[in-house]
């Protein structure tokens, strides 16, 4: 004779409330939206072009060789005719602090659109530490591009508050930062804290060349930010080199020179 199964009733499911059951929904919608888009940032960062190689992405792999608060560094305006050049030091939280936004969306702010850029530059400034530095035109003559990069670097660092326990720096030079450096050769493509840290450079210098071009029209300066293209030079033949204006770069020193021997 077969014996009998021994059949377990299933308890009954508790009949939530409306406001449960919303509640429920709401929690549920919010945990599959962020696992959404932290696997979107997952797969973002193992895009790769047509013929197969990978697309560089920043991320935290840098900095998780790291414990404490680590800074990422970068510089912006080393190249323009007019202007400073500036530098931001970014701390990031590596927690939920976090915007999921910028895991996905971080990257060297030449790669990225001045709407983007603005709008990063936003989220970075509510979520980081983040210190901002600058060298002047005057220091720029007087110490070189260079040095002067590495003033901007130390007194972005020096606005942290607190000295970082470790920083990386965007490039193959130590700034002679009071703190342990790690140089990191196109950090701002590999490094998420040294991206938010060009980001960041770059949004300020824009923003103060932008204001500079309400004063000094002719140059384009809100859509050139000092470099050396086509309506800067034509402003410059048209009405000469101002206060802004490097001195030590060629062009410049050339156009000084010329106005000397014309008078």
């Amino acid at each position: 004779m077969t014996p009998a199964r021994n059949i377990r009733k299933r308890k009954p499911e508790r009949v939530r409330t409306f406001d449960e059951f919303k509640r429920h929904r709401e929690t549920g919608a919010v945990f599959v939206f962020r696992v959404c888009c932290l696997r979107a940032s997952q797969l973002l960062r193992r895009m790769t072009e047509r013929d197969g190689t990978e697309i560089a992405m920043p991320d935290f792999s840098i900095e998780d060789q790291y414990q404490g608060r680590i800074a990422g560094i970068d510089e912006v305006g080393r190249g323009p005719l007019a202007g400073p050049v500036v530098a931001a030091a970014v701390i990031l939280p590596r927690d939920k602090r976090l915007p999921v936004e910028l895991l996905s969306e971080l990257n060297d702010s030449k790669k990225l659109s001045v709407k983007k850029r603005d709008h990063l530059y936003g989220v970075i400034m509510n979520c980081a530490e983040v210190g901002i530095g600058a060298a002047s035109v005057r220091e720029i003559d007087q110490i070189n591009i260079l040095q002067a990069t590495y003033v901007a670097m130390r007194r972005a660092v020096s606005r942290l508050g607190a000295l970082p326990d470790q920083a990386l720096v965007d490039g193959n030079r130590d700034p002679g930062l009071p703190c342990a450096v790690e140089t990191v050769v196109k950090g701002d493509s590999k490094s998420l804290s040294i991206a938010a840290a060009s980001i960041v450079a770059k949004v300020v210098r824009d923003r103060a060349m932008a204001r500079l071009a309400t004063r000094y029209p002719f140059f384009g300066w809100e859509g050139n930010a000092g470099y050396g293209v086509k309506k800067h030079m034509a402003g410059l033949g048209e009405v000469g080199p101002t206060a802004h204006h490097r001195k030590s770069f060629k062009p410049i020193a050339d156009l000084f020179d010329a106005m000397m021997d014309g008078r």
